[in-house]
């Protein structure tokens, strides 16, 4: 019977290469793996199957995740974060949609657990407040949750200063000459949105600008959420000169439903996005915004869950990332 040994040989590597790339324990370059994997057919090498590794070493080299669905793309992109530093660190990912369904994400979960994930990563917006006792029968499966507000149950966090971001959304605004700064928020019931308007009002409060309630908007983080809002400005009277909008996906509604109303963005109006999702740029005209480092979000969240399975004595962290300005054609400076 062959063995990793042989293999190496063959292949012109160390038998630890051979070791990672049939247990996939690490990342190994496509050239290498394919010498590799071509040599173990040439041999008819049978590696010991996941399951029996699993029982073995009480690893199933998998990761749970959870999203909610979204049109946004800020999803998308903080997912790839995730499944590329799943992959090179050996692992594998299962994702679940829990369609924004409280029940079906209890289900979810419950499903994950018991197909013995190694841990679980949680993107969910419904998850804020929740407790979840079935975590209390899996004390020893780590919980990382992602940019959400406060958690009723055990886990680590990996979260965007949105106060941060807020507040430099709406400080960029001032610096370019703008007095009359509106802002269309997201549900204020979730801690981002929150975060981020709370940014926006310290920044106001610290130029001592006039809150005028006709410019203050809640929408719901959606395209179609920003387009009703512009609209619904616009009826109650004068726009202000800027808007700090609380997500890339309102700002283009924004876009499209001041293009409908024959406002000239940046002329008449300045908007200025939080995200910086992919698209923000090839919006016309294209977006300033507050970057979030999403695909370094995903990442994180990978990291933290596997220190927490090599390290199960470490009491639960934030993990919290900084948001910085991107400037592009969206924002038209007064000062000069």
């Amino acid at each position: 019977m062959a063995t990793m040994k042989d293999i190496a040989k063959l292949a012109g590597v160390s038998t630890s290469t051979v070791s990672h790339v049939i247990n996939k324990s690490r990342f190994v370059s496509e050239e290498i793996s394919l010498r590799v994997t071509s040599a173990a057919k040439e041999l008819n090498y049978y590696a010991p199957s996941a399951v029996a590794r699993s029982l073995k070493v009480n690893r199933t080299k998998t990761i749970g995740m959870l999203v909610t669905t979204s049109t946004n793309p800020f999803f998308g992109e903080v997912v790839k974060g995730v499944e590329r530093s799943c992959y090179q660190k050996g692992y594998s990912l299962i994702l679940c949609n829990t369609e924004g369904d409280n029940e079906r994400m209890r289900d979810s979960i419950n499903t994950l657990l018991q197909k013995r994930v190694d841990g679980l990563i949680l993107m969910c917006s419904s998850l804020e407040g929740e407790r979840l006792d079935i975590f209390e029968s899996y004390p020893d499966i780590p919980v990382v949750v992602m940019d959400w507000g406060p958690m009723l149950f055990t886990c680590d966090k990996i979260q965007d200063n949105s106060l941060r971001g807020g507040y430099l959304a709406a400080k960029y605004l001032i610096d370019c000459g703008h007095k009359q700064i509106g802002c269309i928020t997201g549900p204020l019931t979730k801690h981002q949105a929150q975060m981020r308007y709370e940014g926006y009002k310290r920044a106001l409060n610290e130029a001592q600008f006039e809150f005028h309630s006709e410019w203050i908007i809640e929408s719901d983080f959606e395209c179609e959420g920003g387009y009703q809002a512009l609209k619904k400005m616009a009826e109650q009277g004068a726009l202000p000169s800027a808007l700090f909008v609380s997500n890339d996906m309102m700002a283009m509604g924004v876009i499209n439903a001041a293009n409908e109303l024959g406002i000239a963005i940046p002329e008449q109006l300045s908007i200025i996005g939080y995200d910086d999702i992919h698209i923000s740029k090839y919006m016309s005209p294209s977006l300033t915004t507050i970057h979030q480092p999403k695909y370094r979000l995903g990442q994180a969240a990978v990291e933290t869950l596997l220190r927490k399975l090599d390290e199960k004595t470490l009491e639960p962290q934030v993990v919290q990332l900084e948001p910085t300005l991107v400037e592009r054609k969206s924002v038209k400076r007064l000062d000069s």
